[in-house]
């Protein structure tokens, strides 16, 4: 049996809609004489990641866990916090194809949300990348309590975007994510780059 055509896309930020240079890090790091990826290492530990993607801190105690941590190799307060901020001053760049897509999608009557574990920073990130009018509903993980893979989460976007679970295709770059969107109903792709978009527009049928 066919599943149902979908009526609603909800897009993952991080991988999808917005992609990062690696080498700004990299820079910060060499600048400051730490090693290779530990800003990243030490950020996305799950002892620090998890209580900002569900609203328990916020961004900013976030990065100040992270400056902390990084003391004890930086040798000064002052120049760990320097580091950390001067990291944080790039957000992102916006995928241009993928944000045609989106519009493309929205055009032809299909809602899209945003589907993103994020931060309290989330808003002010859109803003800053000229996002917030593209999307008709952003479900941040931070605001629900609860981050994706969880059915809870995913049970919350569909919510957001009153559709229901069968009618949704969910697209993301992780595993977990998509394994998790199929449990909870979804339709969900595993995000490769633009060459998927193919694909998805079949998927669509707009």
């Amino acid at each position: 049996m066919s599943r149902e055509r979908a009526t609603a896309l909800l897009v993952d930020f991080d991988g999808v809609l917005r992609r990062w240079d690696p080498a700004v890090a990299a820079g910060v790091e060499r600048e400051y004489g730490l090693p290779e990826g530990v800003l990243g290492e030490i950020a996305m530990s799950w002892g620090l990641l998890q209580p900002v993607l569900t609203g328990q801190v916020s961004h900013a105690q976030w990065m100040a866990s992270v400056a902390d941590a990084l003391i004890p190799t930086i040798g000064d307060p002052e120049r760990a916090r320097a580091a950390v901020e001067q990291w944080q001053s790039y957000r992102g760049e916006v995928d241009p194809e993928v944000l045609a897509f989106v519009r493309e999608v929205r055009a032809a009557g299909i809602r899209v949300g945003l589907g993103t574990n994020a931060t309290d920073l989330l808003d002010a990130d859109l803003a800053a990348l000229d996002l917030t009018d593209e999307l008709d509903v952003v479900v941040n993980s931070s605001v629900v309590g609860v981050h994706k893979p969880a059915k809870e989460y995913f049970q919350a976007a569909c919510a957001a975007l009153d559709t229901p679970p069968a009618r949704v295709l969910f697209v993301d770059d992780q595993d977990r994510a998509v394994a998790g969107a199929r449990v909870a109903g979804l339709s969900a792709h595993r995000w490769s780059g633009p060459a998927d978009l193919r694909y998805l527009r079949a998927a669509l049928a707009y």
